[in-house]
C-alpha cells in the first residue's frame, strides 16, 4: 500500500487521491475524452497495465469518475467523468500557466479565443461581485464535524 499523509490538510488530504505517479495524467485524458482503458494505454504509453488499472480504481473510489458498460461479452467499460472530476480542470489549467511561465519544454499555454490573448488566474468573490487580489486573501481553518476521514 502507498504511503499516505495522515494529517488534515487540504493539500495532504487531495495528494492522497492524485498524488500517486500517473493518477493526474490518467484523470487529465479521462477529461479530455479519453474514456476507455485502450485509448488510456496509447495515450500514457508507457504506463504498465496494472498500474493504469490501479489508478483508475482509485479515481473510481473517490468518484473522479464513474464506469459505464460498452461491451458485455467480454465486458468493456468507458469511464465518465463527474462533476467532482471535471472541477479538476481549474487544477489543471493552473499547472498549465504556472508551467509555461516557469518550466522549458512545455508546449501549451491557456488563451482567451475571442482575442486570443494569453490567460492568467484570478480569484473572484461571488458575495462582492469582483476580482480579489492576492494580498487580500486569506484561508481560514473550517469546523469539522468528526474526524473528517468518514
Amino acid at each position: 500500500m502507498k504511503g499516505t499523509y495522515d494529517f488534515k490538510c487540504n493539500l495532504a488530504e487531495t495528494l492522497n487521491i492524485v498524488g500517486d505517479k500517473w493518477t493526474l495524467l490518467v484523470l487529465h485524458r479521462i477529461l479530455n475524452n479519453k474514456n476507455t482503458f485502450k485509448e488510456l494505454q496509447e495515450a500514457l504509453n508507457p504506463i504498465p497495465t496494472n498500474i493504469l488499472s490501479d489508478r483508475i480504481k482509485i479515481l473510481e473510489k473517490n468518484e473522479f469518475i464513474v464506469p459505464e458498460i460498452y461491451n458485455e461479452h467480454p465486458p468493456r467499460y468507458r469511464y465518465i467523468i463527474t462533476e467532482k472530476g471535471r472541477e479538476f480542470r481549474h487544477v489543471f489549467n493552473s499547472m498549465i500557466i504556472w508551467a509555461n511561465k516557469y518550466l522549458e519544454n512545455c508546449s501549451r499555454t491557456l488563451y482567451h479565443k475571442k482575442c486570443n490573448e494569453e490567460l492568467e488566474i484570478r480569484y473572484y468573490c461571488k458575495k462582492c461581485n469582483e476580482y480579489v487580489p492576492e494580498n487580500e486573501i486569506e484561508i481560514k481553518e473550517s469546523e469539522v464535524i468528526g474526524d473528517g476521514r468518514d
